[in-house]
């Protein structure tokens, strides 16, 4: 019989945590969760004491996000999988940047999750059907991953995320409930995006995120 591929479940929401390591505790014959971490050094701690086969890694985590932990752990012989609610084109390239070898959203099944796992841990590469369009976009050159990134390296995490919401529409009191911050607080993020991104409206960060498939 094959040994059940040992996972790491990586995630800064302990709630989410228990609902897929019960999920996963369902086929005990294919997946072992060994380890979790609910931040980058948490991860990178569990990851090296473990050696998993495969990590299923939220892109974003308190310490640094995804990427660092990929950067940090010593496991060569571990793969990565992300499992994201995140679906934007910037997320998804900079993971497979990053290293990973597949990215699922949360709105994936169980049985759809335990496949993905099963898959990356045998060498292959895994996406959501959507997502995978990013990535063959990036290589085809039609999206200018290069300048994706310089642009978006010069904003925080917490403008990041602002600047997505903005340009998807949001009313900055929409804004302040979905990320629990205060009014004052969007408005202040927002100009700095405006500035670093040198735009001048709201107009034009809908249609600079629209050119770059961020939304």
């Amino acid at each position: 019989m094959t040994a059940p591929v040992s996972v790491v479940l990586v995630d800064d929401h302990a709630m989410f945590r228990s609902g897929v390591r019960g999920e996963l505790a369902a086929v005990p014959d294919r997946i072992t969760i060994v380890g979790e971490g609910q931040d980058v050094d948490s991860a990178v701690a569990a990851i090296e004491a473990t050696r998993p086969a495969v990590v299923l890694l939220d892109v974003h985590l308190p310490g640094g996000g995804g990427a660092e932990v990929m950067r940090r752990a010593k496991s060569p012989d571990t793969r990565y999988l992300a499992l994201s609610v995140s679906d934007a084109a910037e997320d998804v390239i900079g993971t497979i940047r990053g290293g990973a070898r597949g990215y699922v959203t949360k709105t994936i099944t169980g049985q759809e999750l335990v496949d993905a796992i099963t898959r990356v841990s045998e060498g292959d590469a895994v996406f959501s059907p959507r997502l995978a369009g990013f990535v063959l976009d990036a290589f085809a050159g039609s999206i200018a991953v290069a300048d994706v990134d310089e642009d978006l390296d010069r904003l925080s995490e917490r403008e990041r995320e602002v600047m997505r919401l903005i340009a998807r529409g949001y009313a900055y009191k929409e804004v302040a409930k979905e990320l629990f911050i205060s009014v004052k607080t969007v408005e202040t993020h927002m100009s700095n995006v405006l500035r670093k991104l040198q735009l001048s409206s709201r107009h034009e960060l809908t249609r600079w995120a629209n050119d770059r498939r961020l939304l």
